[in-house]
């Protein structure tokens, strides 16, 4: 995901490419056949803004096996430029490239394209309400597009209050009953909440400085952590909070506030929900009844960049993706839910989003 270590390049280069026309060519080439396991991992890298070296890797936990440029492999040309995110739904898998405005669906065991939405500003995550119907946001804009999955066509738009088409920011959804609930990331500092029969916002939380990621727990609060912002942003700087919310009320239950400096990102859950991890240089692990965060991590940082997390549904294995310089092939460890070393893997350019298979 295209997160504060790229934030200011990417918002000063978001606008040529929009101005540019920006997209990437099909260039078709040879193919080759893949045959998934019924379980598996993907890994969403990122790659290089402007390069168009995106990709997608798949690894296989039982075998302990990784495939890369899987997507490039099953369909002879490139996945395009700067992939944000990936959704698993009904035998399809959903794949987010944010500067290419596409998303992709894909056998998620052959890999092979099924078939495309195009047409988007920039768009960063899709959330499924049926079969027929899917919410996709985007940065850069103050619409949530409105989709039909079947169709692979936009039907259309959640106009957001309060934001413009240069400051729009919509990022990361999840739903409890009726309503879905978003945080606004780049140069925002709220929590929308839509009716998604209505598909009109009904209610906004202010939090801090750019909320980077949502998840809802066992207990049905909301979780979400704030960046703070970086030093000179036109948005101001603070030190940035950890939040839990009950969405019922809409309001926030409690804060954990760190220190001004740290870039906290990636709020994760386990399978149970009962379990909270997030980045902000090393690994943390708390309970979600927890009064306090913890004062040690969960696993210390290596040295690098850490960029992506995400928690085994089933056997709880954390999975951590380290950026490294953002230039070469990133790598992923994978570490047991006692912290222990099981596997490390390389991946494409920058892995920063997983989707369980």
């Amino acid at each position: 995901m295209t997160r504060p270590l790229q934030h200011i390049a990417f918002a000063a280069l978001l606008l040529l490419g929009l101005t540019a026309g920006s997209c990437m060519k099909w260039d078709y080439g040879d193919t080759e056949e893949f045959e998934a396991s019924g379980a598996g991992l993907f890994i969403v890298n990122e790659g290089n803004f402007q390069y168009g070296n995106a990709s997608l890797s798949y690894y296989d936990p039982e075998t302990r096996r990784v495939e890369n440029e899987v997507f490039r492999r099953a369909n002879g040309f490139k996945l395009g430029d700067t992939a944000q995110s990936m959704t698993v739904r009904n035998g399809a898998g959903w794949v987010v490239v944010n500067n290419s405005h596409v998303i992709f669906a894909i056998d998620p065991g052959t890999f092979r394209e099924i078939g495309r939405i195009t047409g988007f500003t920039s768009p960063r995550c899709i959330h499924f309400l049926s079969d027929e119907k899917a919410y996709v946001t985007q940065l850069w804009d103050n619409r949530i597009f409105i989709v039909d999955p079947k169709r692979y066509k936009i039907t259309g738009y959640i106009e957001c209050p309060g934001m413009t088409m240069e400051s729009g920011s919509t990022e990361q959804m999840v739903q409890r009953g009726r309503y879905l609930f978003v945080n606004c990331w780049s140069y925002q500092n709220r929590i929308l909440k839509i009716d998604t029969e209505t598909d009109t916002v009904v209610g906004e939380l202010t939090v801090g400085i750019q909320p980077t990621s949502l998840a809802m727990d066992c207990n049905g609060k909301l979780w979400t952590v704030t960046d703070g912002g970086y030093e000179d942003s036109p948005y101001g700087c603070e030190a940035p909070s950890l939040y839990r919310i009950d969405p019922e009320t809409f309001t926030v239950e409690k804060q954990f506030r760190f220190n001004l400096g740290d870039a906290p990102s990636e709020v994760q859950l386990n399978g149970t929900g009962d379990t909270l991890y997030w980045i902000n240089d090393d690994i943390w692990q708390m309970d979600v009844g927890a009064e306090r965060v913890p004062v040690r991590p969960f696993l210390e940082f290596r040295g690098t960049k850490y960029y992506g997390l995400t928690v085994d549904p089933v056997r709880g294995d954390v999975y951590v993706a380290d950026a490294i310089d953002c230039q070469q092939p990133g790598i992923v460890y994978r570490y047991s839910a006692a912290g222990e070393l099981l596997d490390q893997f390389y991946t494409g350019v920058i892995p920063g989003a997983f989707c369980w298979k």
